[in-house]
């Protein structure tokens, strides 16, 4: 874990200074300062504008060289121009952290973020870290303190951190967190993040004492893989859950291979969350729902759930929802359709989902629950219900909460309705249980847990790597070849083979007499493919021949091969031909690695071919790779799982598979100059048989 030592007066000030405190009510510097001096923040606070005066009984310092120890971070709100001075002066002062919560940054174009650099350079030179610029600060509910400039009120003290890059969102999230009922341990408004960023927040936050969740609202991660390995060191304690936006805008990357163009922005944050151990959230509202599941609920030991209703549809809903996400209904045993049977009429369904009926009131809600907590087959419990007819929900609810406190087992409600519910919503709020207006937000709050099980197991998994390897013969082969090229098949072949991946035996003809000469030594029958570095995809200029069985048909295939390629391409260098052995048939799949500016080298696995884009059946996964990311990857593609035999298809060399994922992996991530590997396909062969690269392009960019 990184050192956050630097970051503690951002979590524990002795004093707050605010630079631009106003005395005007209308002004942001006034709500600032109201803020904090409302907050109850226990330390020294102070106040800094150019006309001086006073403030909430407090004198305003025209200088922050005139404010009194002890002090050590500022919340500077001031028009960007003079931030740079002003940070001189907090330099000289000895304040080691400071808020900018100035727009007319980066976010305005070359001008700001040229500004926002030398702001950066200035502060690094005075010893200080910068929280924004372009944000709305921080809050504490438990130090407290609070240094935003938000109308109040603000948050009631709570367990879930909240970090995000929109102040927008932040303002909202307060509002919203207090009509449902339920607190914030700390706010934080990261902004422009030109220094502090989310990843440096991790480990202090949950660091706290209070927080029991995080959850972050991203637009996008700076330090790719020490967010990884931030987020690896908080999860199994503290649960961390994203909403990361901008999902469908992220421009595509300019990439000659199937790997470039098909592993993309979403793929990759998919595979970053998965191996950081962190849940991913689809809305905002989503995120909220589940924070307020993992902050109350322990954690189930499996993903079967029972349904306690009063009304037949709810639970059909709820059914639905649980399975769409994964989970499983729960199968009661005797003794607990024997113990539903002693409280409920005859009339009731006492499978899952359980119908009470209509007439259900407390009592039969309470010892229901108690039933389907203690059955074996049973790992949490939803219980839905509209408003009972003849009870109040706030009845029903005040029978649950003593149970539910008790359970070892999650127990979420969904508490249908609006007006004729708020006493019983007020109830769970207050007894810490999970509430939802309807069955699917809590089927989602479920699954959450559910699916933190799995990625703490993710998160634990170390990458695997093999020592049977020459590394040293991989360096002699990049020296010698030019930058930002693709490398040639005979290259290829040594650097694959450097690295324990077997390859279909290829050797370059460059007339149509050594063609033949080839075929005769490789052994026929033989492949054809044309050789030049302009051309990545040979089949797309009809560039390759298979199955040739004689010297006849060798000699025509030369021709064949460079006349069409000319023709389709003609400005191409066309170097000659590939003479390769004709491998075995198999099943095809494609493996490629593409470094990606922020995370490092991203791995692709699916079904290979011609029809690789088309059939869209891919899985991403970060390299170097983990065993459990392996089993994701192959399970969560039709190639993969296909690899396991499938009716008249025999089970393939998976072993084989996964052992060139491992050490494919294991290449892109000790040489980053390789911008792009990929081997499709990969034919692999039946168990036991092993597997060979029948095509592999590769891509040096120094």
């Amino acid at each position: 874990m990184t050192d956050s030592s630097s970051l503690t007066p951002f979590f524990d000030p002795k004093g707050v200074v605010v630079i631009g405190a106003s005395q005007d009510p209308t002004k942001l510097g006034y709500l600032l300062a109201t803020n904090l001096h409302r907050s109850g923040y226990k330390g020294a606070i102070h106040f800094v504008n150019l006309k001086g005066g006073s403030l909430l009984g407090k004198t305003i310092y025209q200088s922050v060289l005139d404010v009194p120890d002890p002090v050590d971070l500022a919340a500077v709100l001031i028009p960007s121009k003079f931030v740079i001075p002003t940070l001189r002066e907090c330099g000289k002062r000895g304040i080691k952290a400071a808020i900018i919560g100035a727009g007319g940054f980066r976010e305005i174009g070359a001008e700001g973020l040229a500004l926002e650099q030398e702001m950066l350079r200035v502060a690094k030179e005075e010893g200080i870290r910068l929280l924004g610029p372009n944000c709305i600060g921080l809050l504490d509910t438990h130090l407290p303190l609070d240094t935003t400039f938000l109308p109040p009120p603000g948050p009631n003290p709570g367990d879930v951190a909240f970090l995000s890059h929109s102040g927008a969102i932040c303002a909202a999230a307060i509002d919203w967190a207090r009509g449902q009922g339920y607190g914030i341990s700390k706010l934080i408004s990261l902004g422009n993040q030109a220094d502090v960023t989310e990843t440096d927040l991790l480990v202090p936050t949950a660091a706290d004492g209070h927080t029991h969740v995080i959850a972050l609202y991203l637009e996008g991660i700076k330090s790719g893989r020490r967010f990884i390995h931030e987020a690896r060191a908080v999860v199994p304690n503290t649960p961390i859950i994203a909403l990361k936006v901008g999902r469908f805008a992220a421009g595509q990357r300019a990439a000659a291979s199937h790997t470039g163009a098909l592993s993309g922005d979403e793929s990759t944050y998919n595979a970053v969350f998965r191996r950081a151990g962190v849940l991913r959230a689809e809305t905002s509202e989503e995120m909220f729902d589940q924070a307020r599941a993992l902050a109350w609920c322990p954690l189930p030991e499996g993903n079967r759930v029972a349904i306690l209703t009063n009304a037949g549809g709810p639970g059909v809903t709820a059914a639905d929802a649980l399975e769409s996400r994964g989970l499983k209904m729960a199968d009661f045993g005797p003794e607990t359709i024997s113990g539903l049977q002693k409280i409920l009429p005859s009339a009731a369904s006492l499978q899952n989902p359980v119908d009470m009926l209509a007439s259900a009131g407390p009592i039969q809600f309470a010892d229901c629950l108690k039933v389907l907590l203690a059955d074996p087959g049973t790992d949490s419990v939803m219980v839905i219900y509209p408003t009972p007819p003849m009870h109040s929900a706030g009845a029903v609810a005040k029978a649950l909460i003593p149970i539910i406190h008790q359970a070892q087992k999650p127990v979420v409600v969904s508490v249908m309705g609006d007006r004729l519910i708020q006493e019983a919503v007020e109830h769970l709020r207050a007894a810490r249980i999970p509430e939802y207006r309807f069955p699917e937000r809590a089927a989602a709050a479920l699954a959450a847990l559910v699916k933190r099980i799995g990625l703490l197991e993710y998160a634990s998994a170390d990458p695997v790597t093999r020592q049977d390897i020459k590394t040293d013969l991989v360096k002699e082969l990049i020296k010698k070849h030019n930058r930002n090229n693709h490398l040639t098949a005979p290259v290829i072949t040594q650097i694959l083979e450097a690295y324990g991946i077997p390859t279909a035996k290829m050797t370059l003809a460059k007339d149509e007499d050594e063609s033949a000469a080839l075929a005769a030594e490789i052994g026929m029958p033989v492949v054809l493919k044309v050789a030049s570095p302009d051309i990545s995809h040979k089949t797309d200029v009809g560039g390759v021949l298979l199955n040739l069985t004689d010297e006849k048909s060798v000699r025509g295939g030369f021709r064949t091969i460079t006349s069409q390629a000319k023709a389709a391409l003609p400005d191409a260098r066309i170097t000659g031909v590939y003479v390769q052995e004709m491998v075995p048939p198999g099943q095809e799949v494609i493996l490629g690695v593409v470094q990606d500016p922020q995370f490092g080298p991203v791995m692709m696995f699916g079904s290979g071919g011609t029809e690789v884009e088309g059939l869209n059946d891919l899985s991403f996964g970060l390299a170097p790779i983990t065993e459990i990311e392996v089993d994701h990857m192959l399970q969560k593609t039709w190639a993969g799982r296909k690899l396991e035999g499938y009716r008249n298809i025999p089970p393939a060399d998976i072993k084989a598979v996964r052992e060139v994922m491992i050490r494919l992996a294991q290449l892109a991530s000790d040489f980053p100059e390789f911008a792009e590997i990929e081997i499709n396909p990969l034919r692999v062969f039946p168990a036991g048989k092993g597997t060979a690269a029948v095509d592999v392009r590769v891509r040096i960019s120094m």
